[in-house]
């Protein structure tokens, strides 16, 4: 097989048939999935993927099943809520038949409740495969890597931030785990000019250095909900600290 695509999934039924399809060009599908208990699964294995479930594990845990199980000599990275553009789709086969690099960061569009957003960051996503050697990180995970690496100028699309409904509960369950390696870490105690650091960073960040400003109204939300994310991470933060005392 020449390419695996590997997509990590749960509770994806309204996506997960738009993302396989966008990856119907691969050799291989495989849907590494963390206990889906809606149609996932099933729309899955109706496109033709193999399902390998892997409930209560870490995202890099999971990603690094995907790479045991791939047979193919290169591997792309998606997630459900993700879909590759016929640019991309183009663009990866072409440059995986004359590779200059053993992996490429692919360029991603982010939509927040449905509008997109100014920022586009750059992910690594493709890699031959003997040359990922694992991923790394309990939460924020990150593929580590032998050999260089080089960019990809198409386009995929990310379908994220869908509600406000969403975000607070994904925020609200997040934002323990995060909380618990901060603490875990040695975190030096939260003091209360250290929460308006964290604030006003997280709202630069947004606001002023993606560009949210040029969205508008969604500009403004986006970037006071980044601010209100980080401040409940630190405020578990606290909790947590003074509980060990």
């Amino acid at each position: 097989m020449n390419i695996s695509a590997i997509i990590l999934a749960k509770n994806e039924a309204a996506r997960i048939g738009r993302c396989l399809e966008s990856l119907a060009w691969t050799d291989e599908l495989i849907v590494i999935d963390d206990g889906s208990t809606d149609d996932t699964v099933r729309i899955a294995k109706s496109l033709g993927a193999r399902i390998i479930n892997s409930a209560e594990k870490s995202f890099a845990e999971r990603r690094n099943i995907g790479l045991m199980e791939a047979k193919g000599y290169w591997v792309l990275y998606v997630d459900a809520d993700e879909t590759v553009t016929e640019g991309l789709a183009t663009e990866i086969k072409k440059t995986i038949t004359q590779p200059s690099f053993v992996a490429y960061a692919i360029l991603r569009k982010n939509y927040y409740l449905g509008h997109p957003w100014p920022f586009q960051e750059k992910i690594l996503r493709l890699f031959r495969k003997s040359a990922l050697k694992d991923w790394y990180g309990e939460l924020h995970e990150s593929p580590r890597v032998q050999g260089e690496t080089g960019e990809l100028s198409a386009l995929l699309l990310h379908d994220t931030h869908r509600t406000l409904e969403g975000m607070v509960a994904k925020t609200n369950e997040w934002s323990e785990v995060e909380a618990i390696l901060r603490l875990a870490s040695g975190h030096p105690p939260v003091v209360w000019w250290r929460l308006f650091r964290v604030i006003a960073t997280a709202f630069f960040d947004s606001f002023i250095k993606q560009g949210g400003w040029r969205a508008g109204t969604l500009g403004w939300i986006e970037s006071i909900y980044q601010a209100f994310s980080i401040f409940i991470t630190y405020a578990k933060l606290w909790e947590l600290q003074n509980r060990k005392q």
